[in-house]
């Protein structure tokens, strides 16, 4: 049974997606269709951050699940948050938007009148597809569904009130609104929840990405914070020019790792591979040494590689 308080028992991370468009955007050259799609990656994850922040106010009882992604009837949903209460389940879904927008005939628009997918259908959707996947499993709590605009720079002119949507103004009044809800959990929303994680589909990040390919992409290490080339190597430590972060040589050697790992991964991890990505760092036998403490030694010799 899980510890009952306010847990995310599937916590947030990264998407592996974002981090990919990252790493491809300071090695190449996005199109503006592509770099678009990667601000967007970005946008989202930080409204769903701040959601995050937000939620870490809850008081009572509750158990989230964040990031969750099922099949109903043939057919793959993902919800932002869900919150399951003593006799409720809350499911959000968290936008990011800024700047002016409009709601008419049903419908969203910027203002300068271009169409935009609603949002609410997908609130709308997504409910419909995890009601029902509840209901296979036994799960009958009554849902009640939010989407949640979290930027304070969102404005919708001709807004509906007769929708579940939640404005940046009205975060606090909606907070301590659920927070006087009372919730006690028990060994049916732990067992409930175990059998939704055990359902949680992975969704391969290598879908809809530029393409690249190792050759052209361009080399050297990078600054963890700004992303700029402009890096030096002095003893232990790694200097940013631009922006003035430094880290440790050991931080950024895995950093590299990442990086291969997750743009090329067929590509074994080798002291020369990594060598190669990061070229400010000239001593192989260094790079060695910090794959050997991080990671699982594989063969002997010019045969040696690296894994996770």
């Amino acid at each position: 049974m899980w510890n009952m308080s306010i847990l995310p028992i599937k916590p947030r991370f990264e998407p592996e997606k974002l981090k990919i468009y990252r790493f491809l955007n300071s090695r190449m050259s996005l199109t503006e269709k592509e770099t678009r799609y990667y601000h967007n990656l970005v946008k989202g994850y930080e409204g769903e951050v701040m959601f995050d922040r937000l939620m870490e106010n809850l008081l009572e009882e509750r158990l989230i699940i964040n990031d969750l992604l099922l099949e109903q009837n043939n057919t793959t949903f993902q919800s932002d948050s869900i919150i399951f209460s003593q006799d409720i389940i809350n499911l959000f879904e968290v936008k990011n938007y800024e700047g002016n927008f409009k709601y008419e005939s049903g419908k969203f628009y910027t203002l300068s009148g271009n169409d935009i997918k609603n949002p609410l259908h997908q609130l709308e959707r997504n409910e419909t597809l995890l009601c029902q996947f509840l209901q296979s499993i036994g799960c009958y709590l009554p849902i009640e569904p939010h989407l949640i605009f979290m930027n304070p720079n969102f404005t919708l002119y001709q807004a509906p009130i007769n929708k579940p949507i939640i404005y940046p103004t009205q975060l606090v009044q909606f907070m301590e609104k659920f927070n006087m809800k009372r919730s006690k959990l028990t060994n049916k929303h732990s067992k409930i929840t175990d059998v939704i994680l055990s359902a949680h589909l992975i969704e391969s990040p290598y879908k809809m990405l530029p393409s690249y390919n190792y050759n052209l992409l361009k080399k050297g290490l990078t600054c963890a914070l700004c992303h700029s080339f402009s890096i030096s190597v002095g003893g232990s430590r790694v200097l940013c020019y631009k922006c003035g972060h430094n880290e440790s040589v050991e931080s950024a050697v895995m950093r590299c790792v990442e990086e291969i790992r997750l743009l090329f991964p067929d590509i074994k991890i080798t002291a020369n591979v990594v060598q190669d990505w990061c070229r400010v760092i000239e001593c192989k036998r260094r790079i060695s040494r910090i794959l050997s403490k991080n990671l699982t030694v594989i063969g002997y010799g010019k045969w040696t590689y690296y894994e996770l």
